[in-house]
Parts: structure tokens; C-alpha cells; sequence
């Protein structure tokens, strides 16, 4: 009889987590001794976390907090006994005594940068430990789906790297001045992305780190701005694209896309009835659309923060960051659970909404997150207080459009203007604001269309 392949009674037992308490000792040391091997350390260091033993944790804050405070701090073994004094710390960490001791246990001082490199190590080491065992509890307990706890293990892993390789980031002024100069050549930045607008395009750019948020009311085409979109990205310009959809599932997804492609009715490929015509424009479209392996719909269910991250982090590790994320739409994220039982619905969309901010920033990619209007913008042009749920919106996003169709009073598409939509460029931080671009509005192709040829 063969031997199981997992036995969950021979799982390695709790021992130490990796730690280094003679390079912890060293770096307080140091920060002790030196002023700048406080800066140094701080650059170095995600925080006090970063440390196993909780009395170098209390240390750590005590130094940090008197070094913020002053103009000319003063930071010594004896200030700093002072501080742990105050603040009812000092009888934890063993006593003014080994406040003295840590200045005594550093080996060369000068060092200290070397030696807090040591501490960040072991404790990303022990973050990727306590990630594997969750991931481990969580497939031992069957808990969650296979998939999501696949996720989740992903999303755990990438708050593990969390501050890799910032030691040796350029940020000065001379560090960037070349690259800067380069972009003023081309005549724009290599890393924007442009829209299928090109009259949209003379307005604003789609930059790394941005957040984008597009407004609408119900069905009135922020589905179709992101799906195009996003098309554009990945399907015309060649570059992996995720749309992260709470709005829709993939057959519904998959239908737009090719109606907006192919140029087929939306209701004939939603209710499966293609005519001849229909299949020879899907037949066209297909080379297309088998290709577009760097297309990612996500249309999982109760989609997280958490979730869309380590989706990102999935298509990084197939070799297909993407270029830009859709989200659709805002509102409908399931907020992260934190314990906390009285927030109101305005604060869960404002944590979403910096939440894709801090997104965009940390993969370095625009984020479009689409939004809805309040049942108020019905009727008349909207406007950024028009936003459901959340008023912080509007101080999060880089760049607001908010869409609008010109109906006639009774509803209909009809007038002299039927057929059309207006972006309002209503944010624009890197450019003009306030600006209207008229598009066509071509609804049963599932797609927006440039009035300028």
C-alpha cells in the first residue's frame, strides 16, 4: 500500500521564527550613538514590525518618536530611558540598564545600515513563514475554495515583499533629470497610455500610478468606456490589460467584446442567435480575439482589494503585468473585512477608493475605476458631487470624467443629438479640466466611437 502523500500530523512545529537579535541589538545601537544611522535605518526599515523581540520594537518607536519631534533632537541611551519613562515603556524593555547595553553590543559603528539590512531580512523571512503556514491552515481546514485560497496566499506573499529593493531608488533631482529630458524629446511620456479617443487623447494622458475615475449613471456606458478601453490596450496596442468587472460575468463580458470587435449586434450574441452575416464578422474577428492572451476578465465573485492585487500579481508572474487595470465598478468592491462593525457605507467606498489609488502607485499603472452617480444626476449634466456613496472620490482620483447623454425630457435617444455622449474631463491634475468631448454612442455594437473620423 502506498504512502499518503500529506500527513497533516508531521507539519514542522512552531519553532523560532528567523531572527537575528545581535543585528537588532546593533541597529538600536547604532541609532543610539548616531543621529544619521537613524535616517539610515528608517529608509532601511518598514517599522517597528520589523523586529522580533518586542522590547527592541519599544525601543525602536521610542527613538523614532524623539528624533520626529524636534528640530535638534537629541537622542541618546539617557533621553531615550527618559521617553520609555513617560510613556510607561521602560520597566518592559528590561530598564534604563540595557538601553545602555545596546550602545555597548554594536561591533563597528558606521555599520548600521548592514545591520538593518540584516533585520528587514529575517523579517520578510518570517512574513513569507506566516504567509506559507496561513496558506496551509487554510487548505488543511478546507475553508475556502482552492482558488481563493490560492489568492489569498498570493495576496499575503505580495504584503511580504512589501518594501523590497528601496535602499537604492534614485530620487533626486540629478537621478531623474536624463529621463526627464528624454520624455520632453519624444514629446510625451513613453510610459502613457492613449484611449481609442484621439480627441480624448489632445486632453489627457493615462499615466502610471494614476487613478482614473469614470462616472455614469445606470446604463448610461461607463461598462462600454472601460471594456473599450481596455480592448484598445490589449488588443490594438499589444499590451496585457485586466478588467476586474463586479458589474458582469464573462459570458456577458466576452459578448460585448466581440460585438465591439467584430462589429455584431450585442443582442444577437447575448441570446445566442447569430445570423450568417453575424458569423462572418465573428469569423473575422477571431485571430484576434484567440491571440489575446494578455487580455485578462476577472469576473470573480466578491471581489476584493486583496483579490484584484494578487490577480495583478498573478499576470506579473506569467510575464504579463498589465499596462492598465479597469475596475467596474467602484461601488460594487466588497470592502476588506477589518473587524470593525460600525463603518458606514461612505467610509468602505472611501477606503476602496484610496485603496485603487495606492494600487496604481504600488504596480506602477493607471487605474480606471468606474463609478456610479447618484439617483440625483437623472435628467441634467452631472457633477463631481454627483458620486454614490463617497465624496472622497473626487480627492483620490488624478483625472474625472463624468459621462453624460443628451436624451430628450421624456428619456428616449432622440433630438438633435441622439446618438451621442459627452466625456466631461471634470479633474484633470496634469492638464486642462472642464472640458467636453462629444463621442458616438453606439450601444448595440457595445462601443463608443471617435465623432472626429
Amino acid at each position: 500500500m502506498s504512502e499518503p502523500l500529506w500527513e497533516p500530523d508531521i507539519l514542522p512545529d512552531e519553532q523560532a521564527a528567523p531572527h537575528n537579535l545581535e543585528a537588532e541589538k546593533a541597529v538600536l545601537g547604532s541609532m543610539l550613538f548616531d543621529l544619521a544611522a537613524i535616517d539610515l535605518a528608517e529608509r532601511i526599515l518598514t517599522g517597528p514590525e520589523d523586529f522580533y523581540e518586542l522590547r527592541h520594537q519599544i525601543v525602536y518607536q521610542a527613538i523614532t518618536s524623539l528624533y520626529c519631534r524636534d528640530r535638534k533632537p537629541k537622542v541618546d541611551p539617557i533621553t531615550v530611558s527618559a521617553e520609555l519613562l513617560a510613556t510607561g515603556n521602560l520597566t518592559k524593555v528590561g530598564g534604563a540598564a540595557y538601553v545602555h547595553q545596546l550602545v555597548q553590543s554594536v561591533p563597528i559603528m558606521g555599520n548600521a545600515g548592514g545591520y538593518a539590512e540584516i533585520v528587514r531580512e529575517h523579517a520578510q523571512l518570517r512574513a513569507v513563514l506566516t504567509a506559507t503556514r496561513k496558506a496551509t491552515q487554510r487548505v488543511l481546514t478546507a475553508a475556502n475554495t482552492a482558488s481563493e485560497i490560492l489568492e489569498a496566499a498570493m495576496a499575503d506573499l505580495q504584503a511580504a515583499a512589501k518594501g523590497v529593493d528601496t535602499v537604492d531608488e534614485k530620487l533626486s533631482v540629478a537621478d531623474r533629470w536624463m529621463g526627464f529630458i528624454d520624455e520632453l524629446e519624444a514629446g510625451k511620456d513613453p510610459r502613457a497610455l492613449d484611449t481609442p479617443w484621439p480627441d480624448l487623447n489632445d486632453i489627457i494622458d493615462l499615466k502610471p500610478g494614476q487613478l482614473i475615475t469614470v462616472g455614469a449613471g445606470t446604463g448610461q456606458g461607463k461598462s462600454l468606456f472601460g471594456m473599450n478601453l481596455a480592448g484598445h490596450v490589449a488588443l490594438t496596442r499589444g499590451k496585457p490589460a485586466l478588467v476586474a468587472s463586479m458589474e458582469m460575468g464573462g459570458s456577458e463580458l466576452m459578448a460585448r467584446l466581440t460585438a465591439a470587435e467584430a462589429g455584431v449586434d450585442v443582442d444577437h450574441l447575448v441570446r445566442r442567435k447569430l445570423e450568417a452575416a453575424d458569423w462572418e464578422k465573428v469569423f473575422r474577428a477571431a485571430p484576434k480575439m484567440q491571440n489575446a492572451g494578455n487580455f485578462i476578465l476577472d469576473d470573480s465573485p466578491n471581489l476584493t482589494l486583496g483579490k484584484i492585487r494578487a490577480r495583478v500579481r498573478w499576470m506579473a508572474a506569467t510575464g504579463r503585468s498589465p499596462a492598465i487595470l479597469v475596475a467596474d465598478y467602484l461601488q460594487l468592491l466588497t470592502p476588506e473585512s477589518n473587524g470593525k462593525k460600525e463603518k458606514t457605507r461612505a467610509n468602505e467606498v472611501a477606503e476602496l477608493s484610496r485603496g485603487l489609488k495606492l494600487l496604481a502607485m504600488e504596480f506602477e499603472i493607471p487605474v480606471v475605476a468606474l463609478a456610479q452617480f447618484n439617483r440625483g444626476a437623472v435628467g441634467r449634466q452631472p457633477m463631481v458631487s454627483d458620486f454614490k456613496d463617497s465624496s472622497s472620490i473626487e480627492q483620490d482620483s488624478n483625472v474625472i470624467i463624468l459621462m453624460h447623454r443628451p436624451l430628450a425630457e421624456d428619456g428616449t435617444d432622440t433630438g438633435p443629438r441622439a446618438g451621442e455622449i459627452d466625456l466631461i474631463v471634470a479633474k484633470n491634475r496634469n492638464g486642462a479640466s472642464g472640458r467636453i468631448v462629444s463621442l458616438a454612442f453606439q450601444g448595440r455594437f457595445a462601443r463608443l466611437r471617435s465623432m472626429a473620423g
